[in-house]
């Protein structure tokens, strides 16, 4: 159809300021324009915007003569008129038949204003017939449906369903209700001979007005009979059946239907049911949705489908009321009236309204008698409330819209409900029924009302429009939510699969998995049901508060009485015109955002629940396997199909499954459980996969945060196996597809990882990896039966073994990997790419530490004398491969700081190795520093100056450059020490050895950050300090050894002094080493007695002793570090001395950092090395000839005193008393050392 206009407006005259009429020419492109339609004493406002029109533009009526009569038909009569629009809807504007789905069919076409923007949506006829209740004794009775804010109103004809009842055995409970409550001697109602001469006299009216000749024009015979066979024909078409086939019809005819003529949402974007499966008696949407030349079903026959608001009413409204050109507007309505017979109110109502509808403002008026035309008369549309005899206020007119509108939205609450709206003939009581209520309080099933499809399609597809949007706000999702639950309960899931299939798929898509619901403003939406939720528990009818004076009546006995089934009353019709009396007092569903827990669970849950009902309607539909003939494997199986003409409700579900599914598929083989590839059970079950496959996905993640690991496990194998039945019916796969598949391998591999990383709960993961719901194992059911669902068992099995979880992790990324660089994966997911690339390293890293650590294992349980094993060498290269394969993918992405990482643990397995060819003697002792060793320290060291070239400088990342040092200080340190004490004497010379072990020394000193303030300083200090230690102790000996070569023995002398006094400031630095300390001091005076001994004059050596003196008082800072852990070890043994029975507390008691052992045994050193200087120092003073000084002489006395104390000592005291002993002589010493100095200067 051509549409004449679009979304266009016309303006009626409105009232100027004097009362004078300001006429406004009929605009087809006027938008917005409001209407004031201005009555005798009231006005109102109304306006009206043509959506869609099949009429050309108004041509100019044909005025007819004086005396044209009207009995005769003219030569065009009943043929095909553009001007008059399709036969058979001419007479009076309306059908010549009812159509009891009329509005459901305006409601696909303008599919977006429904459930928000519109309040009413019906037939115009419909529409007049409540506003006229109060003026008429006529009978009324509709159909109400309610979707969001939206009702729908279509004509309900009681006597024509119970002609079918009688039939078709339906209705049969609804046929004796209205018998016992309504209609005690219900019988059919014919029109009379009269009605069809005036619809004939009508009919040939308009058609001389279009004729143009303004006279009759004979007609032939044929004609006559015609006309004779069409004057008997209403009546006989009145008897017969204006309903659409009973829904178990098989029958379907074909028909083209057109385009939607809704323009804001194109067809390709709206969800839709493609091939409706067949049921058992092979029924489809066809029978209800497709219309032949002779069914009605809910195709959209007007010629105009008007938005029409009227007052703050906003109604979507059809019409096929011819009209014409000519007068003093561009648009004019035609009327015929007896002139015998005055136009009375309820005549004027229905012209007035007529007029607004189609915003028409004039009317022209013929009169006639007996068929012979008398005058014509013009009158304005706001002057027809004025007219003689049917004087009518509009106000009163406006105040029944309202009060009906609020009425019924007070009452009309349930969606998915039929309402039935009844007046009976010449009563004042309008009755409201819950028909759905009704019918399941009988024994008949819910199908049997005509209704309910439709309905559910309805809600179905406004639905799906809400959900196509762009930008749709998520505010709407609680309204989708409810439209879709409603629509689900109305329907039968073995005769209609795939709406319920789709429908359960939406609503699991309205579960945002990967974030908390949020609103607008990005704060979280309320939990709980919303007003506008639908709660499967909750089946009780709200019940709304009884008040007469506002509300009406409202039934709540449950008295068998006349009323008792009623949903509410209109006691009398009178209560329409009184303002405002009814009040609506329920808000039609406001936007709220869909009812969710904050849950994440309880979310993946309820989509997984709505998977569940989606897949078992598609598993439904299907032939068992049972039912499905033998046949060759390769031969696709006949399932019976029928193939039939996709209907535009259809098309939409096939294009909505389409979008993610690019590809071509194989048409020729069916799928393991007989679904043919193509068909809506194909797609459908695709995406539901797909989205159980999602949440399942979302679960083990969030479980995985939860580290409850071995759930998480749990999920991803499900999810894997939703993936594998997937690619089962799938015989090819989208990018989108494939990317998700790449998401759940890398969580798979990270839950292995924790698994292997996490070996002290592992009775708690099994348990939790053991556990199913019976959602998930109904779901597993249904994947079983598409796949074995084996392919990921590997990958997701809970071992015990963490070496094969890591294996498995590893495999998992490299799989990943793999499906990230093929084809245009790479380019379309670089960021994904990076991803797995920095696992990869990670896993492997992993793995190369596992392998390293279990050969440092075997190495520390190898016997002292054997030799490195097989086995042993073996873990070295599997850490070593793993270790270089990270390095290279950590380097692809250029990651310095993680590349360092592994190559420091590259330089660890390296010392492991050099370790583990330690050199033992026959005696099993250690060796010599062998060849192998030095290699592998030397490869150490590369690894570790690698890391540091990667990390450039320390600002890049100050902890791993630390570590790297630190690490790097150490190998050089230890490269050092091996050699020192462990010296290749029978490969190298001396002075080699000595000059690589101070050259190793020097560099590990390099590496000793000394100034930054860190927890590894104190290490850093004692390192270093201990550094000086050694190199001074190998001049030492260097020094004591060398003979010969003076030069060189005073540059020994000179260097053992220098790291001397280096390595004692530096331990002085130091609280934790006291015993170090002291260590190095008596080396220094051993270095200093035995520099005296090469000494010949006597004031050498007095100076040399001297300074060794000195040195011996500087041990009091040792002593004294000696003296606080031995005080505080005594006071942690009187503590436990109440509770010496527990052997824990007594060794606990011990100063743990301070070696007793080792401080005796430098005591013991210490005690005659200080007799040794003292008693050499009295020799010498006694022997000078030089005159000694007061000073000299008390220094003298002291030293004898000293030397007495310590002769007599008792080694066996306490090493407290001992220790305190030395400090109070250390005391004396350092006095009488100062003054003695003084003095000498």
């Amino acid at each position: 159809m051509n549409a004449a206009t679009s979304d266009s407006e016309s303006s009626l005259s409105i009232a100027g300021e004097n009362g004078n009429d300001i006429p406004l020419e009929c605009r087809e492109d006027t938008k917005n324009t409001e209407v004031m339609c201005l009555g005798s004493v009231n006005e109102v406002k109304s306006r009206a915007v043509v959506k869609y029109s099949t009429a050309p533009p108004p041509t100019t009526y044909a005025l007819l003569q004086e005396k044209t009569d009207l009995k005769l038909p003219p030569a065009n009569w009943l043929r095909e008129s553009t001007e008059l629009g399709p036969v058979g809807t001419t007479i009076l504007g309306s059908s010549s038949k009812s159509k009891p789905f009329s509005s459901f069919g305006m409601a696909y076409d303008f599919i977006d204003s429904i459930g928000n923007d519109v309040d009413v949506v019906s037939d115009s006829e419909n529409i007049k017939k409540l506003l006229k209740i109060p003026y008429s004794k006529s009978h009324v009775s509709m159909a109400v449906h309610r979707v969001g804010r939206t009702l729908l109103l279509d004509e309900l004809d009681i006597q024509e369903l119970f002609m079918r009842s009688s039939q078709t055995g339906d209705w049969n409970w609804l046929k004796e209700f209205y018998q016992r409550l309504v209609d005690q001697k219900w019988q059919r109602k014919k029109k009379s001979k009269e009605q069809w001469y005036q619809r004939a006299i009508l009919s040939k009216f308009l058609y001389y007005s279009i004729n143009g000749n303004g006279a009759a024009e004979p007609v032939p015979a044929a004609t006559g009979e015609s006309t004779q066979r069409e004057d008997e024909g209403p009546e006989r078409d009145e008897m017969g059946p204006s309903w659409p086939a009973p829904l178990e019809s098989s029958t379907s005819v074909s028909e083209d239907t057109s385009a939607s003529k809704q323009e804001s949402v194109p067809l390709e974007n709206t969800f839709a049911l493609g091939h409706v499966s067949s049921t058992p008696k092979e029924q489809n949407l066809t029978t209800v949705f497709n219309e032949g030349e002779n069914s009605q079903g809910l195709k959209n026959d007007f010629v105009r489908n008007i938005l029409w608001t009227f007052e703050d009413i906003h109604m979507l409204v059809g019409t096929n009321m011819p009209i014409f050109g000519g007068g003093r507007y561009p648009a004019v309505s035609l009327r015929l009236r007896d002139n015998n017979k005055p136009i009375n109110v309820l005549t004027g109502i229905d012209y007035w309204l007529d007029n607004l509808m189609c915003n028409v403002p004039e009317l022209v008026m013929c009169f006639h008698v007996n068929g012979i035309v008398q005058k014509y008369e013009m009158i304005k549309t706001e002057d027809i409330p004025d007219l003689d005899n049917s004087t009518f206020s509009t106000k009163v007119v406006k105040d029944i819209a309202q009060n009906i509108l609020s009425f019924l939205k007070s009452n009309c609450t349930k969606e998915g409900h039929t309402y039935w709206l009844f007046k009976a003939s010449g009563s004042d009581i309008v009755k409201l029924y819950d028909l759905t209520t009704l019918c399941e309080d009988t024994t008949e099933e819910k199908y049997q009302n005509p209704f309910t499809l439709p309905v559910a399609v309805l809600l179905y597809k406004v639905a799906s429009n809400m959900m196509m949007k762009k930008g749709q706000n998520k505010k709407h999702y609680g309204t989708i939510r409810t439209l879709l639950l409603n629509c689900v309960k109305l329907l039968d899931q073995e005769r209609h699969p795939q709406i319920v299939a789709s429908a359960n798929f939406m609503l699991s898509e309205l579960f945002q998995l990967d974030e908390p619901q949020k609103g607008e403003d990005g704060e979280s939406l309320p939990s709980g049901n919303s007003e506008d939720s639908y709660s499967e528990e909750e089946e009780e009818e709200e019940e709304l508060s009884e008040d007469s004076d506002e509300n009406g009546s409202y039934s709540t006995s449950k008295d068998p009485s006349d009323d008792s089934k009623a949903v509410a009353i209109i006691k009398s019709v009178g209560e329409l015109s009184v303002p405002e009396k009814y009040k609506s007092t329920h808000q039609i569903r406001p936007n709220y955002a869909c009812p969710v827990s904050h849950d994440l669970e309880e979310r993946c849950r309820l989509v997984l629940s709505y998977v569940l009902k989606g897949l078992k309607a598609v598993d439904g539909s299907i032939k068992k396997e049972s039912e499905l003939p033998a046949a060759d494997p390769n031969t696709p199986i006949p399932l019976k199909y029928e193939d039939i003409t996709h209907s535009a409700v259809e098309k939409e579900i096939s294009l909505f499954l389409d979008k993610d599914e690019p590809c071509q598929e194989d048409f020729e083989h069916p799928t393991r459980s007989g679904i043919i590839p193509g068909s809506w059970q194909y797609k459908m079950k695709l995406q539901l996969f797909l989205k159980a496959s999602k949440a399942y996905y979302v679960l083990s993640d969030a479980a995985t945060n939860l580290m409850k690991y071995g759930r998480a496990l749990r999920y991803i194998k499900i999810a894997l196996q939703c993936h594998d039945a997937y690619c089962s019916v799938s015989t090819s796969l989208h990018t989108e597809v494939l990317r998700f598949h790449s998401m759940c391998l890398s969580l798979c591999g990270d839950i292995q990882l924790m698994l292997a990383q996490n070996t002290s709960n592992r009775a708690a993961y099994l348990e939790e990896y053991n556990y199913q719901t019976k959602d998930d194992q109904e779901i597993l059911h249904s994947l079983h039966r598409e796949s074995s669902c084996q392919a990921f068992n590997m990958a997701t099995e809970l071992a015990t073994d963490p070496e094969h979880q890591l294996s498995v992790s590893c495999k998992c990324y490299e799989a990943v990997h793999d499906l990230v660089v093929s084809g245009d994966f790479k380019e379309q997911s670089p960021e994904q790419l990076n991803q797995v690339l920095k696992r990869l390293g990670n896993i492997r890293n992993e793995v190369g530490v596992f392998y390293m650590n279990r050969a440092a294992t075997v190495q520390t349980e190898r016997a002292v004398n054997q030799a490195v094993s097989t086995a042993e060498q073996e873990l070295w290269k599997k850490s070593f491969s793993c270790f270089e394969k990270g390095i290279k993918d950590f380097e692809a992405i250029g990651d310095a700081t993680n590349t360092a990482l592994l190559l420091c643990n590259t330089g660890r397995l390296m010392r492991i190795c050099a370790q583990a060819h330690c050199a033992m003697g026959s005696d099993l002792k250690r060796g010599e520093f062998s060849p192998e060793e030095a290699l592998y320290y030397n490869k150490a060291i590369d690894y570790y100056l690698k890391a540091m070239r990667s990390l450039v400088k320390r600002e890049m990342h100050p902890a791993v450059w630390d570590s790297v040092n630190w690490e790097l200080s150490t190998t050089y340190f230890t490269l050092a020490t091996m050699q020192q004490d462990y010296a290749p004497l029978s490969r190298k010379a001396q002075e080699q050895i000595e000059r690589e072990v101070t050259e190793a020394m020097m560099k590990s000193l390099k590496y000793c950050d000394l100034h930054t303030e860190s927890a590894r300083q104190p290490l850093y200090q004692y390192r270093a300090a201990t550094i000086h230690h050694r190199l001074a102790s190998m001049y030492h000996s260097c020094f004591r050894n060398q003979v010969g070569d003076e030069h060189l023995r005073k540059q020994h002398r000179g260097l053992a002094e220098l790291h001397y006094n280096k390595a004692v400031k530096l331990f002085q630095l130091l609280r934790d080493a006291p015993c170090e300390l002291l260590r190095t001091q008596l080396e220094q005076v051993a270095f200093a007695e035995f520099q005296m001994t090469g000494q010949s004059s006597n004031s050498a050596k007095l100076k040399t002793l001297s300074g060794a003196l000195e040195i011996m008082t500087e041990t009091k800072h040792a002593f004294q570090l000696i003296h606080k852990e031995l005080l505080e070890e005594q006071r942690q043994l009187s503590d436990c001395t109440e509770d010496c029975s527990d052997p824990n507390k007594t060794e606990g008691g011990s100063s743990a950092g301070l070696n007793m052992e080792e401080v005796l045994k430098l005591i013991n050193v210490f005690e005659p090395s200080l007799s040794f200087l003292l008693l050499h120092l009295v020799k010498l003073m006694t022997t000078t000839k030089k005159k000694s000084g007061p000073a000299e002489e008390g220094a003298f006395k002291i030293y004898k005193q000293v030397y007495s104390v310590l002769l007599r000592a008792d080694k066996t005291t306490p090493l407290l008393t001992r220790v305190e002993l030395i400090l109070d002589l250390l005391d004396q010493l350092a006095s009488r050392t100062g003054g003695r100095e003084s003095g000498g200067q």
